[in-house]
């Protein structure tokens, strides 16, 4: 069960809960390795009356917030648990914290979970709801700080207008992990933050220009950045009913490529290996000889757009050429190269078999590109899985994958998904050993196209599971599975 922290008051500005406005509760899930955390509130642990308060809210990803939740003043019971079944029924839930929280009239009781979700900590911030006729007036927005971040130091967070730089921000405050400032006001604006080690001039995170343009109250909250990039920062912007995630906007981005080009007698000297270019063909190839059914090794490249060549392995023959990449900072993508056979219809009848000898009189070739966001997701007890579809066949447009565990059957399985030629699906998988049948229908029939077993536990990470054609195999068809991020 989790460590849990007494109420911590933080730039409250009242005792006086005598006021006639709502009490509020919101939850924001700090731990980087958590699934999605469900917050129950019960008013009496030992009555069920309909007239009592008991009521389990969304459950709430990393990085997220649940949104204030208006009740009435009082001092309730609260639960935080996560989901490890099918049920999200409150009873079928895994515990893992427990308390009480006095809710007050105009007041937020902000729940923050955190650290690693097998021992969790539980903080709980007392936040004044503000109500100030000058801040309709003077065009102000009003702004607290809170560092979840559990690195060994402090930080300094400074502010800046967006047309000006570091070296015209002013600080904030320094704080500590857990630390939640007190309340400042600021001119309506768009405004840029920056974070540093405390008492270091040395930019550790900047965010983009983040718009404040009306009389509300927010929560800066600093966290690990588990996505790619250089910076350990992320800043979330918590308000009363939503969560912004702002990531480095120096950071790097990042990708790979899965080379899923078939052979064809039409490019007859690719023997199954590329080389592939960026920003042009020049005389090294970013990726050299990647293999079909072969993943490359990460590429780190500045934010932008970038255009990817790709040729036969050891030549200049081109097969793809300018192919736009989009890197925004922090991004992690994987490029999926697939072939793509077309017939031709030359005079545009819909006749691809003008002789009539039953065969198609021509065919077509182009080479193409998908590219796939990857999870960076650290959950333990969940995983996403992508699923991707290269399958390009003229009986079926999508395949059907099912997940199927040890007390089900196709027909009984919970966890399914479809996906049509070229696009891609993700499903949420909680730990467990699962049979995978990729399965497509033809006319009336279910025919299954190939099958694999997957095992999800705490040490799993994302995965995609691409199925191709492939003819060595039995039937046709095979499934291929990696994980979505390279190895640490």
């Amino acid at each position: 069960m989790a460590a849990v922290a007494g109420l911590v008051g933080c730039g409250s500005g009242s005792d006086d809960n005598d006021g006639d406005g709502d009490a509020y509760v919101n939850l924001y899930n700090a731990s980087k390795n958590a699934p999605a955390i469900f917050l129950t509130i019960d008013e009496d642990l030992e009555e069920d009356d309909e007239d009592e308060v008991e009521i389990t809210y969304t459950g709430v990803e990393y990085g997220q917030s649940g949104g204030n939740k208006a009740l009435e003043k009082n001092t309730y019971f609260y639960e935080l648990a996560w989901q490890d079944e099918d049920s999200s029924d409150r009873d079928n839930l895994e515990l893992i914290a427990e308390g009480q929280v006095e809710l007050k009239r105009d007041t937020i009781q902000m729940i923050v979970v955190s650290d690693d979700i097998t021992s969790p900590q539980v903080n709980i911030y007392d936040i004044e709801m503000i109500d100030d006729d000058d801040d309709f007036d003077d065009d102000l927005f009003n702004l607290r700080v809170l560092n979840m971040h559990p690195g060994p130091e402090d930080i300094d967070v400074y502010l800046s207008k967006s047309d000006e730089t570091f070296n015209e921000a002013v600080l904030i405050g320094q704080y500590s992990y857990t630390v939640l400032s007190d309340n400042h006001k600021f001119e309506q604006d768009e405004y840029i933050f920056y974070i540093t080690a405390a008492g270091s001039d040395e930019v550790l995170f900047q965010s983009e220009d983040i718009d404040y343009s009306f009389v509300t109250q927010y929560v800066m909250v600093v966290r690990e950045n588990t996505a790619a990039g250089q910076s350990p920062y992320v800043l979330d912007r918590v308000s009363n009913s939503s969560t912004t995630e702002y990531v480095d906007f120096n950071s790097v981005g990042q990708f790979r490529v899965y080379n899923a080009i078939t052979e064809h007698e039409l490019i007859p000297n690719y023997q199954s290996s590329i080389d592939l270019y960026v920003n042009g063909v020049d005389d090294e190839p970013e990726i050299s000889d990647l293999s079909r059914n072969q993943l490359s090794e990460v590429i780190v490249k500045d934010k932008g757009d970038y255009s990817l060549d790709v040729t036969v392995a050891g030549t200049d023959e081109a097969i793809l050429s300018n192919h736009l990449l989009t890197l925004p900072e922090s991004s992690d993508k994987t490029v999926f190269l697939y072939l793509k056979e077309d017939d031709v219809d030359e005079d545009g009848d819909g006749d691809v078999d003008e002789d009539g000898d039953g065969q198609v009189d021509e065919v077509e070739i182009t080479i193409n590109s998908l590219v796939v966001n990857n999870s960076n997701s650290e959950s333990i007890y969940d995983h996403l899985i992508t699923m991707v579809n290269l399958v390009d066949n003229d009986d079926f447009s999508s395949v059907k994958f099912y997940f199927v565990r040890n007390d089900e059957t196709i027909d009984t399985a919970t966890n399914q998904r479809t996906v049509g030629y070229t696009s891609t699906e993700t499903i949420s998988l909680l730990n467990n050993t699962y049979q995978v049948f990729a399965v497509a229908q033809e006319n009336s029939s279910d025919i299954i196209l190939t099958t694999l077993d997957l095992v999800l536990d705490e040490s799993s990470k994302e995965q995609f599971i691409v199925i191709e054609v492939d003819e060595n195999s039995p039937t046709g068809y095979k499934m291929e599975i990696f994980n979505q991020n390279a190895e640490d």
